[in-house]
């Protein structure tokens, strides 16, 4: 074991910088917080838990935009992850978290581990978890790199997931060259629960034990939470002991042990919280915060699989599979008889103290001593400043590109095949999406449907996130990005119920970056507003930069919807001969950042047209109380390329085929306006579903028994064998991923 800096000499030669910490937060730390200089292992708790991934210093004002409560919330943002009631006294639990550093360096540890923290979030407050997603932005599939990215990534997720048991159902991939040097890796996880078994990560009571479950400590992860929180070049390839390395059957054997405890001796348990960033300190210092209490910990007593480490390294350390727990005295034999049927560690490494100090003590000597709030509610905030982007400032002084298509069956075919619209089936086959039986739909719909099991009940869930639209408006892509989630809830039959988030951004300290975090999330708050979806939970992910060059700005939405009845759980494919098709919502000339505008251009310029959210609202009501009383057949949302590729892929993998006839030209038929749909309806359901809706529809044509898509549009014609455009979807992304760079 190296000796460590002393205080003085930590004060001389800066090391925190590389930490994280500025030189203003140590002179805070040392003058104000503490009045002497912090040791070592002090140090280094600060710089993790100040770092961004873990404080939002930079991020608090924006996200104290968002809403976070309304009649079905029964725990917001501040614990491991939301939960909304979903009536039955039953709760559905979910979180989203960000990965993306980690992947870019060790991508299937960085997805997996990714995947594994989610659930442990779930299951932390006592849920079960069902289902998991993702949310996943590559750059284009012209390189080596991006494609050992995109393979090793997929095979983290399903890796992980599948032997945990937990299905995957839903997702979104998408390909643009901004994040060919820092993909973003998003995993969202689903749980239920009884709402009499929630748990809160709080460590309150004067001697109650602190108790250790799980795997041992390591020396994996040290600093993540630091890595996750500043710039990413190619010099910083190499932190690769900054990515955990996970163990999925060790989580799930933690994961059944949490729940007995949870389920059938929650009077033992007063906390319980998983070690995500930032491991033991983040985890035990928070529990001590939210309790207002003080905590003592002997972290010889830590179980540790490696020697000599020192009292930093089990502090700072990211090692998977652990969780904290907060045990009431005299219960510590019975928690630990449990967790040894599973084979695992639970050691008590220390008590609830009063007071508010945090004392950790190692190998004899007290190696940290602080104020608990020092590390968790004294941390300096740094607004930054906004600046709008130039390229924004220039958009809004010229006039938007507008398309010039005369050939569309040819465009059609074309942009079927573009990556971010292609089939991602080459990619989901990786995951289980059956495990459990409870999975109604799975991937490739609008949004994945699980039933509640005992109930009518259905549940289905979404992710979603157009960083292209973002970056063009922040504000109003900030509202897309909303829409678009509801839409795909809505589509499957369910009443949006709130969202989680990650939030994809550059460098805050970068005023433009800064200014797009800002106003997209006030745009994202005016749609929740509207939609009646509170932020429950979520992540902010930062620095999302290589080499000095940001990501598009990309928050993801993730939503979750309750069904009422299973057996009305909407299909986005057709479904029988003569049902009658309908447009919802009216189609605008909404080019700029289109799937067409890339394509025929390479590259996406030009300023949005506003949304309505209020008519879009009312749409969406109309429609799903349309679908709740049995008229509606299908439903799929219109988005990436817009309403000529919703009509494809309605007919995929069905033996039927479409024919319309409307007014719009062959340019309006790629345009992405937000908040429409696609809807067939039988011919007996017609005046039914018409009343429901009062004429907020147009009638475009009728489903067909002949494997064909047939347009008749103001300008042009289409028609097209359904198999051709299908083989063409199918065939594009593994042909991608096989060709030479």
């Amino acid at each position: 074991m190296s000796t460590e800096m002393t205080p003085q000499e930590i004060k001389e030669q800066k090391p925190y910088l590389d930490w994280g910490l500025t030189q203003k937060e140590y002179e805070y730390i040392s003058e104000k917080l503490l009045g002497r200089l912090p040791n070592y292992t002090e140090t280094g708790l600060f710089s993790v838990m100040w770092s961004e991934h873990c404080s939002y210093k930079k991020s608090k004002p924006a996200l104290r935009l968002f809403p976070n409560k309304n009649e079905r919330v029964l725990q917001g943002p501040g614990e491991g992850a939301g939960i909304v009631d979903i009536g039955d006294n039953q709760a559905v639990v979910f979180k989203a978290e960000s990965h993306n550093h980690p992947s870019a360096v060790e991508p299937y540890e960085g997805a997996a581990t990714g995947v594994g923290g989610i659930l442990r979030d779930i299951f932390s407050m006592g849920a079960r978890p069902i289902a998991s997603l993702d949310s996943l932005h590559f750059g284009e599939i012209n390189q080596a790199r991006t494609k050992y990215l995109i393979n090793e990534v997929v095979a983290g997720i399903g890796g992980y997931g599948n032997c945990m048991g937990i299905p995957t159902v839903a997702g979104e991939t998408t390909f643009d060259e901004c994040y060919t040097g820092n993909p973003l890796v998003n995993a969202m996880s689903v749980g239920l629960m009884d709402q009499k078994d929630m748990q809160k990560g709080r460590a309150v009571g004067v001697g109650n034990a602190v108790m250790y479950v799980g795997a041992k400590t390591g020396r994996d992860g040290i600093h993540g939470a630091t890595f996750a929180s500043a710039d990413f070049a190619d010099d910083r390839e190499t932190q690769r002991s900054a990515v955990q390395v996970g163990d999925p059957f060790m989580e799930k054997l933690l994961m059944e042990a949490c729940l007995e405890l949870t389920s059938a001796h929650a009077e033992w348990l007063v906390g319980i919280q998983d070690m995500g960033a930032a491991g033991i300190v983040s985890s035990s210092c928070e529990m001590a915060s939210k309790a207002k209490s003080g905590m003592e910990l002997t972290l010889d007593y830590v179980p540790q699989r490696e020697s000599n480490m020192s009292a930093y390294e089990i502090m700072l350390s990211e090692s998977q599979e652990r969780m904290l727990l907060c045990v009431r005295k005299g219960h510590e034999e019975d928690v630990k008889a449990i967790f040894k049927d599973y084979d695992l560690e639970a050691v008590v490494i220390g008590r609830v103290t009063e007071g508010h100090r945090y004392l950790l003590k190692h190998q004899g000597k007290i190696v940290t001593d602080i104020p608990v709030s020092s590390l968790t509610d004294d941390v300096l905030e740094e607004p930054s400043e906004q600046k709008i982007p130039q390229h924004i400032i220039d958009a809004e002084n010229s006039s938007n590109w507008k398309p010039q298509i005369d050939n569309p069956t040819e465009v059609l075919n074309r942009i079927l095949q573009q990556a971010t619209i292609a089939s991602k089936e080459s990619f989901t086959q990786t995951y289980d999406s059956q495990v459990r039986t409870s999975t109604v739909v799975g991937p490739g719909s609008d949004a994945g449907v699980i039933r509640v099991r005992g109930t009518k009940k259905a549940l289905a869930m979404t992710t979603d996130g157009n960083g292209r639209f973002v970056y063009l408006n922040p504000e109003i892509g900030g509202k897309i990005a909303v829409i678009e989630a509801c839409a795909n809830i809505i589509s499957s039959g369910g009443l949006p119920l709130a969202m989680t988030d990650c939030l994809n951004y550059g460098d805050p300290n970068d005023p433009e970056v800064y200014w797009e975090l800002y106003q997209s999330v006030k745009g994202m708050t005016a749609a929740c507003n509207v939609f009646n979806t509170p932020v429950i939970s979520g992540n902010v992910s930062l620095y999302n930069e290589n080499n000095g060059k940001a990501i598009f700005p990309t928050p993801m939405v993730g939503m979750v919807g309750l069904i009422k009845n299973v057996a009305y759980t909407i299909p986005s494919f057709v479904q029988a001969e003569g049902d009658i098709i309908y447009l919802i919502g009216e189609t605008k000339a909404d080019y700029s950042g289109s799937e067409l505008q890339k394509m025929l251009t390479g590259n996406i310029s030009g300023s949005l047209n506003d949304v309505d959210l209020i008519e879009i609202s009312n749409n969406m009501q109309k429609l799903l109380s349309a679908m709740q009383q049995g008229y509606v057949a299908s439903c799929h949302d219109l988005s990436e390329g817009g309403l000529a590729v919703a009509l494809a892929e309605t007919t995929f993998k069905t033996d039927l085929g479409l024919s319309v006839k409307m007014a719009l030209n062959s340019a309006e038929l790629f345009s992405e306006t937000p908040g429409r749909f696609v809807v067939t309806v039988s011919p007996d359901k017609k005046e039914s579903f018409e009343k429901v809706m009062e004429g907020n529809i147009k009638e475009i044509g009728q489903v067909t028994k002949t494997p064909q898509l047939k347009m008749k549009l103001s300008d042009n014609e289409i028609e097209v064998a359904v198999e051709e455009m299908q083989q063409l979807w199918e065939e594009a992304i593994p042909c991608l991923m096989k060709s030479k760079d």
